[in-house]
C-alpha cells in the first residue's frame, strides 16, 4: 500500500535505536499526530509518533522522495540512467543543476542496492553461474578497473558485481609510460591481487548457501585462484576468451550483460565524453541498470513478458519505475555485502581526485 493511500499504516518505527525498528509486533503502538501540509503532491501529510522511543514521524518518512525538493525527478532520472543519458543531458532536460542530477543519481544507486538485497536474500542458493570482468575506466584511460560482474545463465538474472582496480596496460607510446609512473609514483600502484579479492567475494556472495557450484569464465588466471577459498565445492568450466561470442558460446548471458552495459550507459562507451569520473558512481549506476535489468527488462523483447526476475521466481509480473521505487527501504533492516555496503557509504575513493566525499547524510538514506 502506497504512504499516500488513506488508512495506511507505518511497517515499523523508523528510528534504528528503537526495539521495534527490526521486529515489529502486536506490542507496538503508535498514534497519529495531525497533519502538515507541503506544496507538491500529496498535499497533506500524516504525522505519527511512536509511543515506545517517542520519535515523531510522518508517511514520507518512509517515502522514497524523503526530504527531497524535487520528489518528480527520481522516477524519470532512473530511466535516463538506463537510457545512456550522461548527467548533464538529464540536468538540461529536466532543467536542475548538474550537480542535482550526482545527488540523486547516487540515492538511486543506494536504493537500488538496497532493493537488489533484499530480493537476494529471499531467493535460494545459484547451482549454476557465469562471472566475467567488465573493463572500463575512472577519471582518464590511466586509472583502468573491473566491474567483476556475475549472471544466472538459465534466467539472465544479473546477481552481484564488485570493483577491482587495475594497472593501465597495452601499447603505450614513452611519454605515456612516463606519465604512468608518475602517476604511480604519487598515487600508488593499484593492488596487484585486486581481480582476485573482487572476483573471491562476488563468487562468496553468490555460491552463498550451496554445498555445489558450477562457475563458467574464460580463462583470467586470476578467477581459478579465487576459487580456492570458498566454502562450497566448485567446478570451474573455462572458455577460451578469444572464442567467438555469439549465442552458442557458453558465456553468452554474461557477454549479453557487458553489451547492455555499453549500451545503456553513456559513461562505458567506445567512444565517449561521458565517460567515468570517479569509480564510485559507477557502481551506483551499475545497481539502477542491475535493478533494471532483472525487474523491468524483458527477458525476450520479443518473447512472452517475463523478466530475470520473474524466471527466478522474486517476482510474479513484470514491475515498473513506480513499483521499484514504491517504499523507502532503510540501510539498517538489509544487510549488504561487503562491497556494496563500501558503495552504499560512498567508500570507494579515485585516487586521482583529492577530495572524495562520502555518504553521511541523515535523511537522503
Amino acid at each position: 500500500m502506497a504512504t499516500n493511500t488513506p488508512g495506511w499504516q507505518p511497517p515499523h518505527c523508523p528510528t534504528p535505536d528503537c526495539k521495534f525498528h527490526q521486529q515489529v509486533s502486536p506490542a507496538w503502538h503508535f498514534k497519529r499526530k495531525g497533519y502538515f501540509t507541503r506544496r507538491c503532491a500529496p498535499n497533506r501529510i500524516q504525522r505519527f509518533t511512536c509511543l515506545h522511543c517517542g520519535r515523531n514521524f510522518s508517511t514520507q518518512t518512509f517515502s522514497t522522495s524523503y526530504w527531497q525538493k524535487r520528489p518528480d525527478l527520481m522516477a524519470r532520472l532512473f530511466m535516463m540512467l538506463v537510457g545512456s543519458m550522461c548527467n548533464r543531458q538529464a540536468a538540461r532536460a529536466d532543467r536542475v543543476a548538474p550537480a542535482t542530477v550526482q545527488h540523486q543519481a547516487a540515492r538511486l544507486g543506494r536504493h537500488c542496492l538496497l532493493f537488489h538485497a533484499k530480493q537476494l536474500q529471499q531467493l535460494g542458493p545459484t547451482p549454476e553461474v557465469v562471472v566475467d570482468g567488465f573493463e572500463t575506466f575512472e577519471w582518464s584511460q590511466y586509472f583502468p578497473f573491473h566491474h567483476n560482474v556475475a549472471v544466472d545463465p538459465e534466467t539472465g538474472y544479473f546477481l552481484y558485481h564488485t570493483d577491482s582496480p587495475l594497472r593501465r596496460k597495452g601499447r603505450m607510446t614513452e611519454l605515456q609510460k612516463q606519465r604512468r609512473a608518475e602517476l604511480e609514483g604519487t598515487l600508488g600502484r593499484p593492488d596487484p591481487k585486486a581481480v582476485r579479492k573482487g572476483m573471491a567475494e562476488l563468487l562468496e556472495v553468490v555460491t552463498r548457501g550451496a554445498d555445489k557450484a558450477v562457475v563458467r569464465s574464460d580463462d583470467h588466471p586470476a578467477y581459478p585462484r579465487a576459487m580456492r577459498h570458498l566454502d562450497c565445492e566448485i567446478e570451474h568450466r573455462i572458455t577460451p576468451g578469444k572464442k567467438h561470442r555469439d549465442q552458442h558460446n557458453s558465456l553468452w548471458e554474461v557477454n549479453l550483460l557487458d553489451l547492455l552495459i555499453r549500451h545503456g550507459t553513456a559513461a562505458h562507451r567506445r567512444e565517449t565524453i561521458a565517460w567515468v569520473k570517479r569509480r564510485q558512481a559507477s557502481a551506483e549506476k551499475l545497481a539502477v541498470l542491475q535493478v533494471w535489468r532483472n525487474n523491468i527488462k524483458r527477458r525476450w523483447e520479443n518473447g512472452p513478458p517475463a523478466t530475470p526476475a520473474m524466471l527466478r521466481g522474486a517476482n510474479d509480473r513484470v514491475l515498473t519505475v513506480r513499483d521499484v521505487l514504491r517504499e523507502r527501504l532503510f540501510r539498517t533492516r538489509i544487510e549488504l555485502p561487503q562491497s556494496w555496503g563500501r558503495y552504499y557509504e560512498r567508500g570507494v575513493e579515485t585516487t586521482a581526485l583529492p577530495v572524495n566525499q562520502r555518504h553521511r547524510l541523515k535523511y537522503a538514506f
